[in-house]
């Protein structure tokens, strides 16, 4: 998934992993556009683990976040498929503008 986020880094989207949120810790978030990815592997078919990723999304839901899910197989079978998702959803969002222009050059005194 990793590399699936760069080029939206430099789009103007920054992605950060394993970002603690409330309770919870989301695997890949983007702040500034309110997203957060999650990549679910076998545990997470089990009833149990199915009614805590509906409490966790509805926790992250209640602050504003939108939850994109993924499976392992997605993201390692799909890719351009999850890629699309994903850009499909950042399209509703601006970049931040200070991530595409880059920082004046300081004259030597």
């Amino acid at each position: 998934m990793w590399n699936l986020l760069r080029p939206f880094r430099a789009a103007g989207y920054h992605f950060r992993k394993q970002v603690p949120l409330g309770p919870y810790i989301a695997d890949f978030a983007c702040l500034h556009a309110h997203l957060v990815i999650e990549v679910d592997g076998d545990t997470h078919y089990t009833a149990e683990a199915q009614h805590h990723d509906a409490e966790r999304d509805a926790f992250l839901r209640s602050r504003g976040f939108t939850v994109l899910r993924f499976t392992n197989d997605d993201v390692s079978h799909n890719p351009d498929g999850t890629h699309t998702v994903i850009a499909n959803y950042l399209a509703g969002y601006a970049p931040r503008l200070r991530a595409l222009v880059p920082p004046p050059i300081e004259k030597p005194l």
